[in-house]
């Protein structure tokens, strides 16, 4: 298929637009912008994680479970965090696993100059590709068939477990390893196969440890970070014999692959994810640091690769633009230590390459949120969150948890998922660390504002965020309003105060209230009146 638009990354510096084509760059860049409309820079992991408690030699303490789905009634994310809280050695080890994470994607990305010219590049790339999607899917379809290599549309989830059960049925396959991918726990494909009897074995890490534990992941990159090594130490003893003694991390991971690799000597089938679907090329690329979908996607002789159709980018020679970002964002590593290509089948294999939408394209046409398809699946903005670090990916009961899930999981049902975007506290430093600078605050503040129109919040959120509305409108009684809570603060017994209607009382000492509120100081001591009997 003929170049619609010449997308090649040309050499020069930066500011003289020498990195972004024309046909890609945007009038303006993309970046997030400050009160004197400067751009900013990318954030630094400035604030601190929770202090230290005091080491407690192979303490156990039972793993929080996450929140608890109950159909299409909306997922109570407090109630599940509050339960995470409540367990002190894995809400220390959860959250500064994460803030460690942070850190070293600041420390590699002050280590590049051009850091800031990368992320709008590939924000750029992002957006223009989505622009032009219906064009690269097709180029990209093409390319692959020439490749040889057999591609199939499904329209959502059902849709992609029904293809794939149909090509292992036609080759008689019952059993499948598969590396690390989201799109196929957002379409439910293992517990899919598993009513049709199909074995399905995850060669991933923490893929595998949720796996044996019956959980979802909890974080896009590492699925299992929410565990302490005691608690795979308990499930591995559980599930594969090891022994429930020895939490040594070595151990424990070479016990899984003992039990896996032969899993993947001799299954029928492998599958891999997509990190990027290149559209010049028809070629499949997946980025892991454990050579797993190396392994799936070239041992057996039947080859399956799951791919949103969101994952395209036009050019080979994009992709390196893309690889320095994803896992300094995601990892804080320069790079993954495998980066694998997969274009063809193998002589005497066969090839199969399944594009998913299941909600793409409706999303792709909201103007407020379609942005978020750029998304590279870093979980940069979940090791940056407060509210993610303190609550557990799995207290989000979707399959996307952290600032973008909150962005992402109403698109696919706002009744259940409507108080994601609440679970917020709007500080924008998942925007600032953003490989592909999506605004995300600003969309999950987009969303409260449909979820309140479509009357999907609480009919008592809704009265008091409405009362609260009334009184913030009008100075006067805001100013009464504070007065009056400063005084009663003052005298009030602590029963009054720290109650279940009192949400701020929650895991948290209210703070002093001052004796002069600073309007009141301000008036007293800085107004003065000009030379017209006006207040300056």
């Amino acid at each position: 298929m003929s170049e619609p638009d010449d997308l090649r990354v040309h050499d020069g510096a930066s500011q003289r637009g020498g990195l972004i084509h024309p046909d890609v760059r945007q009038p303006t860049d993309e970046s997030e912008r400050g009160q004197d409309g400067g751009r900013l820079q990318h954030a630094e992991a400035a604030s601190q994680p929770i202090s230290a408690a005091p080491k407690a030699a192979r303490t156990r303490e039972p793993q929080p479970r996450g929140a608890k789905v109950k159909g299409n009634r909306p997922i109570d994310q407090a109630e599940a965090a509050e339960r995470f809280i409540a367990a002190p050695l894995h809400l220390k080890a959860h959250d500064e696993r994460l803030w460690d994470l942070r850190k070293k994607r600041d420390t590699v990305a002050h280590g590049i100059p051009e850091w800031e010219a990368l992320r709008e590049l590939a924000s750029q790339i992002k957006a223009h590709t989505l622009s032009n999607l219906d064009r690269y899917l097709e180029e990209f379809e093409a390319n692959a068939k020439a490749n040889g290599v057999h591609v199939h549309w499904a329209a959502d989830g059902a849709e992609h477990n029904r293809i794939v059960h149909a090509i292992l049925k036609d080759h008689g396959a019952r059993t499948l390893i598969k590396s690390k991918s989201m799109l196929t726990e957002e379409c439910g494909f293992r517990h899919y196969m598993a009513a049709q009897g199909i074995e399905i074995i995850e060669t991933d890490l923490g893929e595998r440890i949720q796996q044996l534990d019956n959980e979802d992941p909890s974080h896009v990159v590492c699925p299992a970070v929410h565990k302490t090594r005691l608690d795979v130490a308990e499930v591995f003893a559980r599930t594969l014999g090891t022994d429930p003694e020895n939490d040594d991390i070595h151990y424990l991971a070479e016990s899984q692959r003992e039990t896996t690799r032969p899993h993947i000597l001799t299954a029928d089938a492998g599958m891999t994810g997509c990190n990027f679907a290149i559209a010049e090329t028809g070629t499949v690329v997946t980025c892991t640091n454990e050579g797993n979908a190396d392994l799936s996607g070239n041992v057996p002789k039947l080859q399956i690769h799951s791919i949103g159709i969101e994952k395209l980018i036009p050019r080979i020679e994009h992709l390196g633009v893309f690889i320095r970002l994803l896992s300094r964002s995601a990892l804080g590593s320069p790079i993954t230590q495998y980066t694998s290509h997969f274009r063809g089948p193998r002589k005497g294999t066969e090839m199969h390459m399944v594009l998913v939408d299941n909600g793409r394209s409706a999303r792709l046409g909201m103007e407020e949120f379609w942005t978020s398809l750029k998304c590279i699946r870093c979980g940069a903005c979940m090791n940056t969150c407060p509210v993610y670090r303190r609550s557990g990916g799995l207290s989000y009961g979707a399959t996307y948890s952290g600032p973008i899930g909150l962005i992402i999981d109403p698109t696919f049902n706002k009744r259940k998922y409507s108080t994601l975007p609440f679970s917020s506290t709007m500080n924008g430093s998942c925007t600032n660390v953003c490989p592909v600078k999506i605004n995300i605050h600003e969309q999950i503040f987009a969303w409260r504002k449909v979820l309140a129109e479509e009357h999907e919040i609480p009919l008592v959120k809704k009265g008091m965020m409405k009362a609260a509305g009334q009184v913030l409108s009008r100075p006067a009684a805001y100013r009464a309003a504070i007065g009056a809570a400063d005084s009663a603060l003052r005298v009030l017994p602590r029963f009054a105060v720290y109650n279940p209607v009192n949400t701020w009382g929650k895991g948290r000492e209210m703070p002093h209230t001052p004796r002069q509120s600073f309007h009141a100081w301000y008036r007293q001591n800085r107004m003065k009146t000009d030379k017209s009997g006006g207040e300056a």
